[in-house]
């Protein structure tokens, strides 16, 4: 059960990268144009020349602005068809119009079931219990409802994508039925959504209300518990409710009931009435900034500086990418694996000064939101720009530059300490290092062979050879950093061939398995889906 459970959540959570994937883009149009269209930053910085409005810039700027907002507006269409498209195994494209579908006939019956009993009338739900979604007036299900729709519609999609009917209706079988099926099947469940969406929308408000009212040792409590779940992928399960639902609270802006962390920083940002940002929202996002800007170039100054000397060099050229990756882009995982692997303790460590880092940036008022990550360019871009007055980003700064040294002295003191084999440190016949294409290349000319780089087609037949041959592999995808597997036959597995084709790691939980590359994971999964297609 535990193995069935862990599958499934892995396969959501990378299901979850597509849309989330298109949110920085999307933060950038809006944070641009509404930075610079906001008139108390024109009438502030004595722009209205440039900037004013009729000028070129605050035309082209609105437009950025609409263009941004309009993705927020809709992310539970995008997370539905995302998921969708996601979760399903085969012919992805049907799956992704079917998870549509399934959505908006959701949301109709529901609307449907909502006039027939008068409750679309003013004052007959609770404030925010309704919204317009796509010009549709249903209960306000926000990012849980295109996540329920998703994966109801994969579900049904990846059952019934080849299916045979009888030959009278043969037309209408196999990807054709997935959409029908999907449109019949949602309009039952918008009729049990009318029932029960209710009580779970009381029950999340509910119990926003107690994380919440935890103060700040419920910041401190997501925190660590967002990094601790780096290794199983499962931290965009875990975040995503706080960052897109009620479970992150919710706010009435302009007039219009805003729920979930990120779409309240969002509305407040478009908003030209805001005077200082919702530090209730953004404890659940502000906390990464110093122990991403701080904490980690520290523990990569430890990692280094606790290296043999004679492989200083190599290291040093690994860390300070891994760790320029975490501090301008937010993709941590690199720098992360580096010390995961060879000391536990240490990624324990850092789950605590991450929760700590949360837990700070709430008590000093930190109003620094995001969009995909804590990078550098999501902290100039929402706190620096917005002003200090209105982020208090400098205390972001002041909770950093301490971070630095914590991290530097408790990683070398630990390493030191406990011999752990981080980057560098290694035994010459153990390697336990940040992994290469240039390393696979000299394992290979260690053992002989050719000294020409090792082609795509080599590495994916490695791969398929490591999760026990083509026949073995149920299910194959990715998300930013790593290969997500569900093989039939977990014993089959070999992590030492997965980790000779260039993997950081390998991550196991029953049937699931996650193989870690990094940011080119995806050029691995395509190159192995050709493969596999080759022997099909």
């Amino acid at each position: 059960m535990k193995t069935t459970i862990f599958g499934i959540l892995q396969r959501t959570g990378r299901s979850f990268m597509l849309p989330i994937a298109l949110l920085p883009v999307a933060g950038l149009l809006l944070g641009f144009g509404a930075s610079f269209t906001n008139q108390t930053t024109i009438d502030s910085y004595g722009i209205q020349s440039l900037l004013g409005d009729g000028t070129v810039l605050h035309t082209l700027l609105t437009v950025m602005k609409s263009a941004g907002s309009v993705v927020f507006a809709n992310l539970p269409l995008i997370f539905a068809i995302g998921v969708a498209l996601g979760m399903a195994k085969k012919e992805k494209e049907v799956a992704a119009i079917s998870g549509a579908i399934g959505f908006l006939i959701m949301h109709s019956t529901i609307s449907a079931m909502l006039d027939i009993h008068g409750l679309l009338a003013p004052g007959a739900l609770p404030d925010g219990a309704l919204g317009m979604t796509l010009g549709i007036n249903s209960l306000q299900m926000g990012v849980f409802g295109g996540v329920i729709a998703g994966l109801g519609v994969a579900a049904l999609h990846n059952r019934y994508y080849r299916i045979e009917l009888p030959t009278t209706f043969a037309f209408f079988g196999g990807t054709r039925f997935i959409p029908i099926i999907s449109a019949i099947v949602f309009t039952g469940v918008g009729i049990l959504m009318f029932f029960i969406w209710p009580a779970v929308q009381n029950a999340i408000l509910h119990l926003g209300d107690l994380v919440n009212n935890a103060g700040y040792a419920g910041t401190f409590i997501y925190g660590f518990t967002e990094r601790a779940l780096i290794p199983f992928g499962l931290h965009h399960v875990f975040a995503m409710p706080f960052l897109q639902t009620g479970l992150g609270g919710t706010q009435l802006i302009n007039g219009v009931a805003v729920s979930g962390a990120t779409n309240i920083f969002f509305a407040e940002l478009a908003s030209p009435d805001t005077q200082q940002f919702s530090v209730e929202a953004t404890r659940f996002m502000a906390g990464k900034f110093p122990f991403f800007l701080f904490g980690i170039p520290g523990a990569a100054l430890a990692i280094y500086h606790t290296a043999r000397p004679e492989k200083r060099k190599l290291v040093l050229g690994l860390l300070l990418s891994a760790t320029l990756t975490a501090v301008l882009t937010g993709i941590t995982e690199p720098i992360e694996f580096s010390f995961l692997f060879a000391a536990p303790l240490l990624y324990g460590i850092h789950c605590v000064l991450a929760g700590i880092s949360f837990m700070l940036c709430h008590i000093f008022n930190v109003g620094v939101g995001q969009t995909f990550s804590g990078s550098l360019i999501d902290f100039v871009l929402f706190g620096v720009m917005q002003g200090n007055a209105k982020t208090h980003w400098i205390n972001a700064i002041l909770i950093g530059i301490p971070l630095f040294p914590v991290y530097y002295f408790s990683f070398r003191f630990c390493i030191n300490r406990f011999n752990f084999k981080t980057p560098g440190r290694e035994d010459d016949t153990d390697e336990t290092k940040l992994y290469t294409r240039k390393d696979l290349d000299a394992r290979k000319q260690n053992s002989g062979e050719s000294e020409k780089s090792q082609s795509r087609d080599d590495v994916s037949a490695l791969i398929i050879s490591g999760l026990g041959g083509a026949d073995n592999i149920s299910d194959l995808d990715c998300c930013a950093t790593r290969l997500r597997i569900t093989v039939l036959d977990e014993s089959l597995v070999d992590d030492s061939l997965l980790k000779s084709s260039g993997a950081k790691g390998v991550v196991r939980k029953g049937k699931g398995v996650q193989v870690i590359y990094g940011p080119y994971v995806t050029l691995i999964k395509s190159s192995l889906e050709d493969c596999l297609g080759g022997t099909a």
